[in-house]
């Protein structure tokens, strides 16, 4: 009954939050209160759940490097005209008759380079949104591909938090996790483009908004040298280098560029990196403005404080009881539609697809391990629902921030078709996917001996 009333006291603040427009930092206070609470009426000292909770913290310091490096880089990428680059460029590859369809692959590119989908959606997607609206495309089905697009490099970008994430708190390597939800990925992505392609069809490009184009083109030197910082990124995890490493580079040379191409100063670039980034021209303030290590630290406080909930919950053993009625299910449908299920869930009453992925692991952990399966396996089925499903919810921050960005209603979340496409393919496929996937690794290890 305690466990009952803290989750009840944790789901209401939460609530109240949303609805009062407060930051759900709040709410995870109080649930840090609340499930501290528990630990003591189930014996442990309130050091031992503290220090619990401490113990679980500290495995996040990677996770928070990397998320104040993504604030670094946002905003440096958009003062060196990285970004710009990306849009001028890809707008200029639109034909009428493709623009959905291109809508998606452009965001599908910029997310996977950037690892974000918020940054996305609030410089790609609003220009994309303004040429929809100015050339007679439907907005909600460009929003819709636009949704779609950020959440493909959401999920399977190395430079992504929300993978950065995964990988850590399944202790499972980001790479080899990258590598798999590119196989799992490719039959809905291959479906989501033919859908794209039939709707460009039937929804044509008229004209496009040639004054937007002239202040991208006249705010910043667009030269080839702004896709050096990209260099970074996308290469040296591919040849196996520790992310932070690209982030650095990354951050590095856009400062660089910044100085010699868009003629900024030093002092200028270290305040677009800390507070982010403003243009001068009014009409691009809604697109380009944002980014900087200040925009990170309140995710960075949200993900240590919901990590500290998996040192509680693990030390103190609350969740056993749940834990258990998982398994049981897990036995009758699989591993994954409980997965799903929990996903829906985690991410549909706490609003949040980081604490949806972490309470996922921590409830699902135990019974993947009883049933037989591995770390890789969780981490690859957590990718596969909580991380796409949590856009799905009007209310959950993985959607409502993009679409107010994009400036449409909810409805848009129909025409999101990679969003459900990617757990309902993972369904049908998954048990030849994993199976091929034993034998691949069994092949490496007797390669290794």
């Amino acid at each position: 009954m305690v466990l009952i009333a803290a989750f009840v006291c944790f789901v209401a603040a939460m609530i109240v939050c949303l609805a009062m427009g407060k930051t759900i930092v709040i709410a995870l206070c109080i649930g840090f209160a609340a499930f501290t609470i528990v630990g003591r009426a189930k014996g442990h000292r309130i050091r031992d759940v503290l220090n619990m909770a401490w113990g679980s913290i500290k495995d996040t310091v990677i996770v928070v490097e990397i998320w104040l490096m993504i604030g670094l880089l946002t905003g440096l990428w958009r003062a060196s005209g990285t970004i710009t680059y990306f849009v001028y460029y890809g707008v200029l590859l639109i034909k009428p008759p493709l623009f959905i369809i291109m809508a998606f692959v452009m965001c599908c590119v910029l997310s996977y380079v950037l690892g974000t989908s918020f940054a996305v959606s609030g410089t790609l997607g609003v220009m994309l949104m303004a040429l929809a609206g100015s050339a007679g495309v439907d907005p909600l089905l460009t929003a819709g591909a636009i949704m779609s697009g950020i959440y493909f490099g959401d999920r399977c970008s190395p430079a992504s938090s929300s993978a950065i994430l995964v990988a850590n708190i399944t202790e499972t390597d980001l790479m080899t996790n990258v590598k798999g939800m590119f196989v799992t990925g490719a039959v809905p992505v291959g479906v989501t483009l033919v859908i794209y392609g039939i709707l460009s069809v039937q929804n044509p490009m008229n004209t496009v908004d040639q004054e937007i184009m002239d202040a991208l083109s006249g705010d910043f030197t667009l030269t080839p040298w702004t896709l050096v910082p990209v260099a970074f990124i996308v290469i040296l995890p591919i040849l196996r280098f520790d992310i932070r490493w690209a982030f650095i580079g990354g951050i590095v040379s856009s400062g660089v560029i910044a100085v010699l191409c868009q003629d900024l100063t030093i002092a200028e670039c270290l305040g677009c990196a800390i507070k982010g980034f403003t243009p001068e021209s009014a009409l691009l303030k809604d697109i380009l403005s944002g980014g900087g290590l200040l925009e990170m630290l309140e995710s960075c406080v949200i993900v240590t404080l919901a990590c500290s909930y998996s040192g509680i919950f693990s030390g103190t053993d609350m969740l056993r009881d749940i834990q258990v009625y998982l398994e049981r299910l897990m036995g009758r449908t699989g591993k994954f539609m409980v997965t799903l299920i929990v996903s829906l869930v985690t991410c549909g009453v706490f609003c949040s697809q980081t604490i949806g992925a972490m309470l996922c692991n921590d409830l699902m952990r135990k019974p993947y391990e009883r049933a037989g399966g591995d770390k890789y396996e969780l981490a690859m089925d957590i990718e596969n629902s909580a991380i796409m499903v949590s856009a799905l919810f009007p209310w959950c921050i993985a959607a409502s921030v993009p679409i107010t960005m994009l400036g449409v209603s909810s409805k848009c979340i129909f025409y999101a078709f990679l969003l459900y496409l990617v757990p309902f393919f993972y369904i049908v496929t998954k048990g030849h996917w994993y199976k091929d996937k034993e034998q691949e690794d069994g092949c490496d290890a007797r390669r290794d001996d």
